[in-house]
């Protein structure tokens, strides 16, 4: 009882701790007031999917400004050796690598070694030197290019935090994405134009001299930003952008117009001053961006560190110059790849919609579990009410951000969780029709439920790990989300559970221990099912839906979101005499073509839909023109939502996917390789292809959009499978060394028999935590949904009628080949055990 009372004390304080971490984000903002901020402050961040706002995945530019750093070294090192009395030619590009050709073929040796000099003073080297014939060959190092990336990319970090804080957006999420990329979160921000094209702006500014006709040093012909003419200016800038220590909005004197004034730092400020003293009436070309923005002709000696730049501009354009000038140049140009928005109202529709269909989730599942276990239904009601608060508060202390996927996530690991408690609930059953003592009962159920549990959690966390390492945005959240769910449903079924049901005990007394259910007596068949018995019919009726679902996935195919086919997605909600035939003719007058137009919801919403093998940047130029010619025949339109996603991301996501599918599959074989046998693992593979070949077929019979979403469903029902399946083989095993000597499709016959109550339970309770999100997600959730509700259904059977004879056929073909083996080695006289025990 002592003992009793100590566990008690250590998961009470354990759980206390977790629900006060849990407690700001589940109390309504009006209490919170009543509490330190630093504690309210204590929540789970809502994604920009459930509060609104911009998404925005930037890609850099990095193979131009690799180029551009390769072209400017190699011409350093033709003014090295032109300077040394070598001539040579001007640096070409020819198959990926600079060419210089050495005219004084007896000099060619002293060229290479200056081109190694030069190479060995960059850290890390930056290119390869080779000899062909007569010409030096320079090639990019990797250790280079990765490098540049990394450094272009923390300096592109750096710039567009600047400009995001001088614009003004409230708490705006800033994180690199992959090799090439930046991710931008602007929370409440329905319209992310503007900010694209500031952040677009590579804002490079530069200062050259104006070089007249009869100058014969070379130049570059930069062609003007407004006049359409040519100027021809000195190669070198005198200047950069890097020289300014800040820039304002300013207005000339004279004309009124709008300016941007700038200051120099003290090296600039003397440059400036030398520059504009040498060179009086020649003129000054300001280049922004590769264009000349204005080229004043110097009057006189600029001395005071500070000068103008005026090109035309208005107000806005002059605010935006100088404020991109004073956030600084971008090292690599920065394009809009993926771009997702979605408006407040919209994310409070999708809050209301996961909390409610989760709510009603969570009571079906414990309505059930009381109706199975009666008031050991009750216990197990209690460690998930438990659960579930320790997993708002774990992601709250791990600073995770909630997103739809993620609720759904939440409303997947509640019923997975049950699991465990069915397990363990049957497993004492077992004990108890045995006739041993309540506490000898409660004590054997939990440890041998206990590496079952761990099996099937494990299987399902590989799945998880990899959402989660190839995953991004909400497919990650869910993928964070199903993890702690399940990590904590291991302490709350081993130990809250098990505290509740030894104080149960101690207070029955000799009471019998979980009798059985009058109401469920029906599930208990008079005689076992001779499962085997259908074993060839299940696999070739299992295998002729398989090739028809193939059949499907060719012709006529998944429907595929966005994610993976690129293009704009737009939600319009207007007015209810909005019409279909409105929308189409006004898009169809315009430049928009090939525009999928459908209704959904209220009269007056549609979503938009258009194809593009044009870039992100470019489909956002189209979204403008979508809403425009929306705005023109409905002004109270709104845009809740706005998907853009480029070729280039898709393609991504498809190598990812199947990337990840793969991968799960390969660590669920290892994994089972190593705690079962290579028949188990084998014949859970070759059935877990089958129940996702049918799953990709629902896909495409329902008509459910395939999409990231989708993936998650894939890989959660790929670790809910294989768990089924675990659950199975562990009771095989366990019979293979309790009763060696029965016949093994007896002995399967047996485990499923035996299995079968908490192969039905552990189904009934996920699909009923899930059904109400099928029935009322929404669009929003139905990738997700839907084929986790049929791949539960397929899972299950295919437990019982697919994976188990499998494992049966493949089981005999090593049983006889060890038999071989084991008389091959008794005839030739060895001596030793052939065959090895089965892993515990």
């Amino acid at each position: 009882m002592r003992n009793l009372r100590v566990k008690a004390l250590a998961y009470g304080a354990i759980i206390l701790m977790g629900l006060a971490a849990a407690l700001p984000s589940l109390m309504p903002g009006f209490a919170a007031k009543h509490f330190p901020q630093a504690y309210a402050d204590h929540r789970v961040t809502l994604g920009l999917d459930l509060r609104g706002g911009s998404h925005l995945l930037l890609e850099a530019d990095i193979k131009t400004l690799a180029r551009e750093q390769h072209l400017k070294l190699a011409e350093d090192l033709v003014r090295q050796l032109r300077s040394e009395g070598v001539s040579t030619s001007r640096v070409r590009e020819a198959d990926g690598r600079l060419q210089i050709e050495v005219r004084s073929p007896q000099r060619m040796e002293e060229a290479r070694s200056m081109a190694r000099e030069l190479r060995n003073e960059q850290s890390p080297p930056w290119f390869e030197v080779t000899v062909n014939g007569n010409t030096l060959e320079l090639e990019t190092t990797s250790a280079f290019t990765k490098a540049l990336t990394n450094d272009a990319l923390e300096r592109s970090l750096e710039v567009v935090r600047r400009r995001l804080d001088e614009t003004g957006v409230v708490e705006p999420l800033i994180s690199r994405q992959g090799n090439q990329g930046i991710l931008v979160q602007l929370p409440g921000m329905e319209n992310p134009g503007h900010v694209k094209e500031l952040l677009g702006r590579t804002a490079r500014l530069t200062f050259h001299l104006v070089l007249n006709e009869s100058s014969s040093e070379a130049g570059l012909r930069v062609p003007g930003a407004d006049d359409g003419q040519i100027y021809r200016v000195a190669k070198t800038p005198l200047l950069d952008g890097g020289d300014l220590t800040d820039a304002t909005l300013g207005f000339d004197p004279d004309s009124g117009e709008a300016v941007v004034n700038f200051r120099l730092n003290n090296s600039g400020a003397e440059r400036f001053a030398s520059v504009t003293r040498d060179n009086v009436g020649v003129p000054f070309a300001v280049v922004l961006d590769g264009e000349v923005v204005t080229a004043p002709v110097i009057r006189s000696p600029i001395l005071g560190g500070a000068g103008q730049i005026s090109g035309g501009f208005s107000v806005a354009e002059a605010q935006d110059l100088s404020l991109l000038l004073r956030a600084g140049a971008l090292p690599a140009p920065l394009s809009v790849v993926e771009e997702r928005t979605v408006g407040p109202d919209l994310g409070s529709d999708a809050i209301q919609m996961g909390v409610t269909t989760g709510l009603v989730g969570a009571a079906l599942v414990l309505a059930f579990m009381v109706f199975a276990y009666g008031r050991w239904g009750m216990i197990a009601n209690v460690a998930l009410m438990v659960n579930a608060g320790l997993v708002v508060g774990v992601l709250a202390s791990l600073g995770a951000t909630l997103t739809l996927p993620g609720m759904a996530g939440l409303i997947l690991s509640i019923g997975m969780a049950v699991d465990a408690n069915i397990l363990i609930n049957e497993r004492i059953r077992e004990e108890v029709r045995r006739g041993v003592s309540a506490r000898y009962a409660l004590h054997t159920g939990f440890q041998r439920a206990f590496s079952t549990i761990l099996d099937s959690n494990v299987t399902t966390l590989i799945a998880v790990s990899l959402l989660f390492l190839f995953g991004t945005g909400p497919v990650r959240g869910f993928a964070v989300a199903i993890a702690v769910g399940l990590v904590v449903s291991m302490f709350t079924s081993i130990s809250v559970t098990r505290l509740l049901m030894e104080w149960r005990v101690s207070a029955l007394g000799k009471r019998q221990l979980m009798p059985e259910s009058r109401w469920l007596r029906w599930l208990t068949p008079a005689k076992p099912i001779r499962f085997m018995n259908v074993r060839g019919r299940g696999l070739i009726l299992s295998l002729i839906l398989s090739a028809v679902a193939i059949g499907l996935l060719v012709q006529p195919g998944v429907k595929q979101g966005i994610d993976f086919q690129g293009g704009i997605l737009m939600e319009v909600r207007a007015d209810s005499s909005l019409s279909l035939d409105t929308v189409r003719s006004s898009l169809e007058a315009g430049t928009i073509e090939d525009v999928s137009v459908k209704p959904i919801g209220e009269d007056g919403s549609f979503l938009l839909r258009l194809s593009s093998e044009a870039g992100a940047g470019q489909d956002a130029g189209k979204v403008e023109e979508i809403r425009s010619v929306i705005s023109a025949i409905a002004p109270e339109a709104d845009f809740p939502r706005v998907e853009v996603v480029g070729p280039s991301v898709s393609s991504q996501f498809i190598d990812i996917s199947i990337l990840a599918v793969l991968l799960a599959g390969l660590g669920m074989f290892v994994y089972l390789w190593f705690r079962f046998e290579r028949h188990f693992a084998v014949g859970a593979m070759l059935t877990l292809a089958l129940d996702l070949t049918k799953t990709l077929g629902f896909f495409v019979l329902a008509g459910v959009e395939f999409n990231l979403t989708a993936v998650a469903a894939l890989l959660a029902l790929i670790g809910y499978s294989i768990n089924d399946k675990v659950v199975v083989f562990d009771r095989i095993r366990e019979n293979l060394k309790r009763t060696p000597d029965m016949a093994l499709e007896d002995l399967i016959n047996e485990s499923l028999n035996s299995t079968l109550t908490r192969t039905l339970f552990t189904s009934v309770t996920t699909f009923l935590a899930i059904l109400p999100m099928g029935i009322a997600g929404g669009e929003a959730v139905a990738s997700f949904a839907l084929p986790m509700l049929f791949g539960i259904v397929v899972g299950t059977s295919s437990s019982m009628y697919i994976a188990a004879p499998v494992v049966m056929m493949l089981g005999r073909r090593a049983m006889e080949r060890k038999a071989t083996a084991q008389n091959e080695l008794e005839l030739s006289g060895d001596a030793g055990l052939f065959l090895r025990e089965d892993r515990p």
